[in-house]
């Protein structure tokens, strides 16, 4: 369908000659509200620009998001450049800086908002500026621009072939008033849009010319890591540095206090320790190898894994918050002709991106500048002043490349770290984290434990579903003491269940907490769609029919369960395999996926997951293709491998050998489905990762009648 919009004119950023002339514009972001929302904070109308002609004919996208991998760089300039009717082959590209009067008070990539909520505010930049272009060529033609055409960049007068390129008027349109109203190409005139264009960034990835935060260099910079407390919590009592300086290249050890930020209605820490200085990284790690703490464990060092479950059963058996609640759950389980209960539990789950935390800052001259790949530019740049002691706007923060992010970087703990040993070295410092500092002083995926009853009537349909959720809250609780990301995906299912009760009893974990790839709905879609399934055989159902009756009034979610089940070949898998199903809506975009598994002598094979996504407008198949297939291998490993454990008080895990990802031999075919959709975007970057699990255990079931209600799944489990 097209759209005609009518943009404010506070909308816009600047349209006039810039320092590098030509034509500027920019659009509010619509999605400040839900971010702001997000994060308690009342939304502010700034407008954000994007898009600079240059008189040159130069192109440059201004990307007010980041880029860790999901693509959203060259999706959000695709949308942009198609509405422009641009030449693809000269669009270049930057990252925004980060300044609340021009990109909103919260700036960062979170919740896959990427697409979803620039979808119609980079189209009407890139519909505008071809407007204005148009109108600039019709006034040196002195004809109509209703006569007149754009095609890769130029304007056209198709009377006799004439052509402007976009850089020669780009001057002249910038002159002109803003449009009033602009028309958005529809669906069938796209050019660009609905394609698979190859990614922006990939050759210079290939080449070595992308910069991420970890190549990061300045002239005189001096290298760090950081010894932090063990223990969470845990302050330095005294250290010994003797030893440590003594190591070849170590400059200096330094004791980091703490800092602390909020932004954005969070509060941002850094947690300080022991910091040391030398001519490279190696000799730093080397250095701190070498150094004699004491810490003040806050005493937390006798706690483990064990106690904390036993911690959430007790909550369970307290009062907790209801988080939802239809008819009347408890009379429907005393009335029913059968009744259910089960126990879910799922760990606590390191981020591990491949490329570790790491920050490059420089504090001189009343200022700071920070080099670092991080989801949240607005929050790095808060703590970044916190650590620095200047104010914000002295702070100027280089948005880096990310080797992953997975709502770790959300957080920004590495950059206040950064910033406060640069500050007492009085050089430029690249802090690095190892590995090790990585897994064991994260912010996890919370540990959670849920305990579900279900109702059936004597057909074999449920009546009731009952749930009690115990998961440590983050990134805090509302004012009535619910954490929504600790009962989504449980509390928002969409199956038509006539009574349903969901609560959430609050358990307070030292263990720290955040964001990762899915949120709650990374451990909840396993939980609530196993037990959907539970129901399913206990009411004698097939899995599949028992979906679709209960979601009969939800025609998206039906259509893809539905196409699942056809691609797969639902009930006609090969002998010995054996088939699992889930679905979810988790990020504005419905899943469903169909696992195929085989159990032999104990040993789990998974051979092929069948996935299904509305994703409504997707952008550029491509990219959603491996959207979906990383997450689902991402939700793989957690389904099969992941776990943090805690022991002592510290986290047991260290590196790889002991928090293990998929191989590439464990990963089974994926035979993804688009649905051509009109409806607005959803995410794609976390749509895929929570169903995996359940349907991998559903299929488990089908295969050896035992039904696996705690991840990770081991083989050990199948015995």
């Amino acid at each position: 369908m097209t759209r005609v919009t009518k943009p404010d004119r506070r909308d816009f950023l600047k349209i006039g000659a810039t320092g590098a002339a030509g034509l500027v514009l920019g659009f509010v972001l619509p999605e400040r509200e839900k971010l702001e929302a997000q994060f308690n904070r009342i939304p502010v109308v700034n407008p954000a620009a994007y898009l600079h002609i240059g008189t040159d004919d130069s192109l440059t996208f201004i990307a007010p998001k980041a880029e860790m991998g999901q693509g959203s760089l060259t999706g959000l300039a695709m949308l942009l450049a198609d509405e422009l009717d641009a030449d693809w082959s000269k669009l270049r590209y930057e990252f925004a800086p980060v300044d609340p009067q021009l990109y909103g008070a919260v700036q960062g990539v979170v919740g896959s908002f990427s697409i979803r909520s620039y979808f119609e505010p980079m189209r009407r930049t890139g519909a505008t500026a071809r407007a204005m272009l148009l109108e600039a060529a019709a006034k040196r033609w002195n004809i109509g621009a209703s006569s007149l055409r754009t095609e890769n960049g130029f304007v056209i007068n198709p009377a006799n072939n004439a052509r402007l390129n976009y850089g020669a008027i780009a001057a002249e349109a910038a002159k002109l008033p803003v449009p009033v109203t602009v028309r958005l190409k529809e669906v069938k005139d796209f050019k660009l849009i609905r394609k698979p264009i190859k990614r922006l960034e990939t050759h210079d990835k290939i080449t070595g010319k992308t910069k991420f935060g970890i190549d990061a260099r300045l002239d005189g910079m001096l290298y760090a890591v950081l010894e932090r407390s063990p223990v969470f919590g845990g302050k330095v009592l005294s250290f010994d540095a003797t030893k440590a300086k003594a190591v070849p290249g170590v400059k200096d050890v330094l004791l980091i206090p703490s800092a602390t930020s909020t932004s954005g209605g969070r509060t941002m820490t850094a947690g300080g320790g022991v910091a040391v200085i030398a001519e490279n990284t190696w000799a730093a790690m080397q250095g701190r190898k070498a150094l004699d703490i004491k810490w003040d464990e806050n005493g937390r060092g006798a706690v483990d894994s064990a106690a904390i479950t036993k911690l959430f059963i007790e909550k369970i058996q307290q009062k907790g918050v209801p988080a939802r609640s239809v008819g009347n759950a408890e009379t429907a389980l005393a009335s029913a002709a059968k009744k259910l209960e089960a126990v879910y539990e799922a760990p606590y789950l390191s981020h591990a991106p491949m490329e570790p935390m790491n920050c490059t800052a420089v504090v001189r001259n009343g200022g700071c500048e920070v080099w670092a790949p991080t989801q949240m530019q607005t929050f790095a740049r808060d703590l970044a002043a916190q650590a620095a002691g200047v104010a914000p706007e002295k702070v100027k923060l280089n948005t880096m490349f990310m080797g992953g992010g997975f709502g770790r970087r959300g957080s920004v703990d590495y950059v206040g770290e950064a910033v406060a040993i640069a500050k007492a070295a009085g050089a430029p410092v690249k802090l690095t984290w190892s590995r090790e500092d990585d897994m064991q002083h994260d912010l996890y995926r919370p540990a959670s434990y849920v305990k579900f009853a279900g109702a059936l009537d004597a057909g074999g349909w449920p009546t009731a579903f009952t749930a009690k959720v115990a998961s440590p809250p983050f990134p805090a609780v509302d004012q009535n003491g619910l954490a929504r990301t600790a009962v989504e995906g449980i509390h928002d299912i969409e199956y038509g269940i006539p009574n349903i009760q969901v609560d959430y009893h609050r358990p307070d974990v030292h263990v720290p907490v955040t964001y990762w790839r899915s949120v709650g709905y990374s451990q909840n879609t396993f939980f609530t769609e196993s037990f959907i399934d539970e129901l399913a055989a206990a009411g004698g159902k097939d899995p599949l029919e028992f979906r679709r009756r209960l979601l009969k009034d939800n025609p998206r979610m039906l259509n893809v369960l539905n196409l699942a089940a056809e691609k797969a070949g639902w009930g006609k898998a090969p002998a010995g395999r054996f088939q699992g199903i889930s679905v979810v809506n988790n990020i504005g975009s419905y899943t469903a996926q169909v696992a195929e598994v085989s159990v032999t002598n104990g040993r789990l094979k998974i051979h092929k997951v069948t996935c299904a996504v509305d994703c409504g407008h997707h952008v550029n198949p491509a990219t959603a293709r491996q959207q979906v297939e990383s997450g689902i291998v991402y939700g793989l490993t957690a389904c099969l491998k992941g776990a943090i454990t805690i022991e002592k008080g510290r986290v047991k895990q260290s590196n790889f050998h002991d928090y293990e990802m998929l191989r590439i031999h464990e990963m089974p075919a994926i035979d993804t489905h688009l649905v051509m959709s009109t409806e607005n975007p959803g995410g794609l970057g976390e749509a895929s990762t929570p169903g995996i699990a359940p349907a991998v255990g559903n299929a488990i079931f089908k295969a050896t009648g035992k039904r696996l209600r705690r991840m990770p799944m081991r083989d050990a489990d199948l015995a």
